[in-house]
């Protein structure tokens, strides 16, 4: 027995309303379909559901324990439908977010509150890591996308370039002696270089430079946060390679100041990933509008 759900609706009004024509209302059907849809029911169980009386129609004793369950499908139909339009509507949901400590506070942290203050029933989730964690994050299922520095290349991803990022050595007031003073990879190295960990995006892109000029960058101290990087330059524990943009209000304040190379490092990008080919939720697809 496979009936139709239409048949099972009209059924429920039918018997919610003890009325054809008020169940035909309701539907924006003809009082005969709502007849001829009762009468397809009654013919695929063999047995009545409704008997006629003065007011109108009232379910048989079969036709009480059908609605019994009927009424339940439709309690939850009615859920559902109404989740989904708080979903559509920003009323309701989450949003998964991975990216490291720093992107989440120096770039993240203003589109964040923005989304927050539109849309403060979405709850927020924000996964930290490194880029291979981010991505095993977004494959797994774990978070809706990943704000990651490029570049990125997985078949399996599709990547949206967000903005640019400078990154640069800056020192403290131990280093002074070091101000407009350009420094060759050579001397650079005879300083203590603080890194962040090894599977950051930022420490391979520098380490691949230095390789590609015929040195071996090995840090003296190797940190897990930015965080951690300016606050030891602060203090004179070494020279750290940071992102500028991290760092300006120390370089404006002239806490910290810029180490002059006489090569030029390369900017790097922040993107956006997803999974190619899987729709995003609702606030997700808002998100990224606003941080475009």
């Amino acid at each position: 027995m496979n009936n139709n759900y239409e048949l099972y609706k009209v059924f429920y009004w039918a018997a919610k309303t003890g009325s054809l024509t008020q169940a035909a209302k309701a539907l924006y059907l003809t009082q005969p379909s709502v007849s001829h849809a009762i009468k397809q029911l009654e013919s695929s169980f063999g047995i009545t559901l409704f008997y006629r009386n003065s007011k109108g129609v009232a379910v048989t004793q079969e036709g009480a324990i059908l609605y019994s369950y009927i009424e339940q499908s439709q309690i939850l139909i009615s859920r559902a439908e109404e989740k989904m339009a708080a979903l559509k509507n920003l009323d309701s949901g989450e949003l998964r977010l991975g990216g490291s400590d720093s992107l989440f506070k120096h770039y993240l942290l203003p589109y964040l509150e923005d989304f927050h203050q539109k849309h403060p029933s979405i709850r927020l989730q924000l996964n930290h890591g490194t880029t291979p964690e981010i991505i095993a994050f977004l494959k797994e299922g774990r978070i809706d996308m990943g704000v990651v520095r490029m570049p990125i290349v997985d078949p399996q991803l599709e990547v949206r370039e967000s903005i640019q990022l400078s990154d640069c050595f800056v020192a403290g007031a131990r280093y002074a002696d070091l101000k407009d003073v350009v420094l060759s990879l050579d001397m650079l190295l005879q300083y203590p270089v603080i890194l962040f960990s090894r599977n950051s995006r930022a420490r391979m892109a520098i380490t691949e430079l230095f390789q590609s000029y015929g040195y071996k960058l090995k840090p003296e101290i190797e940190v897990g946060s930015v965080d951690l990087l300016i606050e030891f330059a602060l203090k004179g524990l070494g020279i750290s390679y940071v992102t500028r943009e991290f760092v300006s209000k120390e370089l404006e304040e002239g806490s910290l100041f810029e180490i002059q190379l006489d090569v030029r490092l390369p900017p790097s990008h922040v993107g956006i990933m997803t999974m190619r080919n899987m729709p995003l939720s609702s606030s997700a697809s808002r998100f990224i509008e606003l941080v475009r």
